[in-house]
C-alpha cells in the first residue's frame, strides 16, 4: 500500500472510526471519594504523572484492558478491549468487542487492532473490507489522534497525555486488584503533552489538541509504588462533524501483569486493504 493509499485511508476516519459512528456520549465521572492525604512517599503529583510514560517504558510490557463509554439515544454503551502492549517497541494488540446495535443485534465480530507508532491497523472492521485484510490508518491524520477513533485508547499514548498535566492532586491511597496505588486527579493539556511526548506521539497528540472541542483532558490516574500506571480514566470532548454536537467520551485503561512476553508482528503490505471503504461505516459482506 503506497503513501497515497495510506492518506486515503486516513481521510476515511468517518467510515473506519468505531466509536464516533455509534452516537453521542453523556455521562459523569465518579471519583473514589477517598479523603486527600499527605503526599508522603508520593512526591509532587504533577511530577509523578509526567514520569508515568517513562515508568511504563522501564516496565517493558504488560497486559491491558480498555473500555470506552458513550450513549446513543439515551442508552449508555461500552466498547471493551483486551490485549497486550510492548512499551519499548511501542507495539500493542487488542481485541475490541462492539456493543449491540440499537436493534439488539449482536452479530459483530470482535475487531483485532494493532497499535504502532503513527499507525492503527484494524481487522474484521466490516465496511466492505474483506475479512482477511487489514485497514491501516495514519494516526496523525485523525482529528482525535486515535485517542477515541479505534474504540480504545493506545495505552502508551494515554500515558503520554499525562506529560501535559498542569494541575493534579493526590486523592489518597487505595488498593487496586491487590496492588497498593496512589489515586491522582487532575487535568492535562494536549498541546503541552504534544510538546513533551516521544517523537512517535507528537503528531497524533498535536492533531488531537486541534481536533477536540477542548485541549483539556480531565483524568483520574492510579500509580503503583514504582510509578507505573495501573488504571487511568480520561475524558475527551470532540465535535461530531455530522451532527455538530459536542460528544463527551470516557476512556478507561487497566494495566497489569507487567513484564510478560509480548510479540506483535505487523501485517505484510500484501495483507493491507487498498480499496474503498464504505462511507456509511456499516458491516460489509466480508465481515
Amino acid at each position: 500500500m503506497d503513501r497515497r493509499q495510506h492518506r486515503r485511508a486516513g481521510r476515511t476516519v468517518a467510515a473506519v472510526g468505531i466509536l464516533i459512528g455509534l452516537g453521542t456520549w453523556v455521562t459523569g465521572c465518579a471519583g473514589s471519594g477517598a479523603a486527600a492525604e499527605d503526599v508522603k512517599g508520593g512526591g509532587d503529583p504533577v511530577a509523578a504523572l509526567h514520569r508515568a510514560a517513562d515508568a511504563l517504558r522501564d516496565a517493558g510490557t504488560s497486559k491491558a484492558g480498555t473500555s470506552m463509554e458513550m450513549a446513543t439515544g439515551g442508552t449508555r454503551v461500552t466498547i471493551r478491549g483486551k490485549g497486550v502492549y510492548d512499551y519499548r517497541r511501542r507495539l500493542g494488540r487488542l481485541t475490541v468487542v462492539l456493543p449491540e446495535d440499537p436493534t439488539g443485534a449482536s452479530g459483530h465480530r470482535p475487531i483485532t487492532e494493532l497499535l504502532a507508532p503513527g499507525a492503527l491497523y484494524m481487522k474484521n472492521r466490516g465496511a466492505g473490507v474483506p475479512a482477511d485484510k487489514w485497514v491501516r490508518v495514519e494516526t496523525s491524520t485523525l482529528s482525535d489522534g486515535n485517542l477515541v477513533t479505534g474504540g480504545a485508547t493506545d495505552p502508551y499514548t494515554a500515558a503520554e497525555v499525562l506529560r501535559g498535566t498542569r494541575e493534579a492532586v493526590l486523592v489518597g491511597r487505595t488498593v487496586l486488584a491487590g496492588t497498593p496505588v496512589r489515586h491522582y486527579r487532575g487535568t492535562a493539556d494536549l498541546s503541552r503533552a504534544a510538546r513533551y511526548a516521544a517523537a512517535g506521539d507528537r503528531a497524533a497528540l498535536a492533531a488531537a489538541a486541534k481536533g477536540f472541542a477542548t485541549a483539556s483532558v480531565p483524568f483520574d490516574a492510579y500509580l503503583d509504588d514504582q510509578g507505573r500506571l495501573r488504571k487511568l480514566r480520561q475524558r475527551f470532548s470532540f465535535v461530531n462533524g455530522r451532527h455538530k454536537a459536542t460528544v463527551a467520551v470516557a476512556s478507561t485503561l487497566l494495566l497489569y501483569d507487567f513484564g510478560i512476553p509480548v510479540d506483535v508482528p505487523l501485517p505484510a503490505p500484501a495483507d493491507i486493504y487498498a480499496g474503498r471503504i464504505a462511507e456509511d461505516g456499516g458491516e460489509g459482506d466480508g465481515a
